[in-house]
């Protein structure tokens, strides 16, 4: 890797990684590591096998084109583009306001501050961020940051817990069960939605792209899994140390009471930052791609992509502090995002072999046909997630 490309190389990665790794996804390894035990390390390996298909098939073909997203399936069919737009925007703002709830839920927990309160300092910090010239590396450095302190916090409770890590590792390999519901809920929460074109798109903008940059390309994409991959295991670890000893968690908050019972009032401050610290790079990560997708659809939003990054945030917080979360469109934002990554990657495969997207560049085989079996795996699921939808009709 080029010196002059690290930085920006590191932070797409921390960008994808951190942009997974949000409430949602501390509350579902703390829920799943509690039904299924050890047995979860083998839903962890499945989960991130998948997902890292779906991520090579992604970043390489967004980086070999020098198009985003949105403009690739543009390419491939007039219009749909701006369907995925529409979807990917959503879906994003849906669970910013989400991310904005869990951001002010850790500072409830670390400084005892009203949720509203917490929501309106945790927002301004992400604006901030796109007050800057050089938003780009702002953010970079932040997710960098921030995701060390989180693995970090969490490797401290995942010692301190004292898991059966031989357990984990030989169920890893060798399951009791094969929990498939698990896996695919992984599977969405690590690259669905906006999340497998955050690292992408974050290079492009970089500019780093074209087949001279595959290599750094690749390796970006195979360290922002790695990171999301290394906190989800320590998670898991914290977790299975606690709910192994017959502790049950309680339900209202299954990862804060995992990290109290496990490391006691230490433990459930370290919890209040780490969901703080997840919720916030959810948030900037969230409405940076978001954004990005809505670029193709006027030059005003290009040309003043902070300002309505910015506003992308406002609106979260705004709808949070005066609404809360709105469970019907969370409902809705979360069964369309199950749909999302079936399109996008379904989409991302036929242009992998359209010259009119990657010109003379050879897509390699193996990725091409994993990625079909991943495309059909989500679509499973993303079918089974409109039945959420069609509950709240009933």
């Amino acid at each position: 890797m080029k010196n002059k490309n690290l930085s920006v190389l590191f932070g797409a990665a921390f960008l994808m990684a951190t942009s997974a790794i949000g409430p949602g996804f501390l509350t579902q390894t703390a829920v799943f590591t509690e039904q299924l035990k050890a047995d979860f390390g083998f839903v962890i390996l499945t989960s991130v096998i998948l997902s890292l298909i779906a991520q090579l098939n992604v970043w390489r073909v967004i980086g070999v084109s020098g198009m985003k997203g949105q403009e690739i399936a543009n390419t491939i069919l007039p219009g749909l583009g701006y369907f995925i737009a529409f979807l990917v925007a959503l879906g994003g703002l849906a669970f910013n306001i989400g991310n904005v709830g869990g951001a002010a839920m850790g500072l409830e927990v670390l400084l005892g501050l009203d949720l509203k309160i917490g929501a309106i300092i945790s927002a301004v910090l992400a604006i901030c961020i796109f007050l800057y010239k050089e938003a780009g590396k702002a953010m970079d450095k932040l997710t960098q940051m921030l995701g060390g302190i989180m693995i970090l916090l969490v490797a401290y409770v995942a010692i301190t817990t004292k898991p059966p890590v031989g357990e984990a590792i030989a169920r890893t390999f060798v399951p009791t069960q094969i929990p498939m519901l698990a896996i695919i809920t992984l599977v969405g929460g690590t690259v669905g939605g906006y999340i497998t074109f955050s690292g992408g798109h974050r290079l492009l903008d970089a500019g780093i792209k074209g087949k001279d940059n595959l290599k750094d390309i690749t390796n970006s994409s195979l360290m922002g899994m790695g990171i999301a991959a290394i906190m989800r295991i320590l998670l898991f670890l914290a977790v299975l140390g606690v709910v192994s000893k017959g502790m049950a968690l309680d339900p209202a908050s299954p990862p804060a009471s995992a990290f109290k019972l496990g490391a006691g009032i230490v433990g459930y401050k370290f919890f209040g930052f780490v969901i703080w610290a997840a919720a916030l790079t959810s948030v900037v990560g969230a409405a940076y791609t978001s954004v990005s997708f809505l670029t193709t659809f006027a030059k005003v939003i290009e040309d003043n992509k902070n300002k309505w990054i910015i506003g992308f945030i406002v609106i979260s917080t705004l709808v949070f502090v005066t609404i809360g979360q709105p469970v019907t469109l969370l409902v809705i934002a979360g069964s369309l995002n199950g749909l999302i990554l079936p399109v996008t990657l379904g989409t991302i495969l036929i242009a992998s072999v359209n010259e009119n997207v990657v010109g003379d560049y050879k897509h390699p085989k193996w990725l091409l046909i994993l990625g079909i079996l991943v495309v059909l795996i989500t679509l499973y699921l993303g079918i089974n997630s409109l039945k959420g939808i069609a509950q709240l009709f009933q």
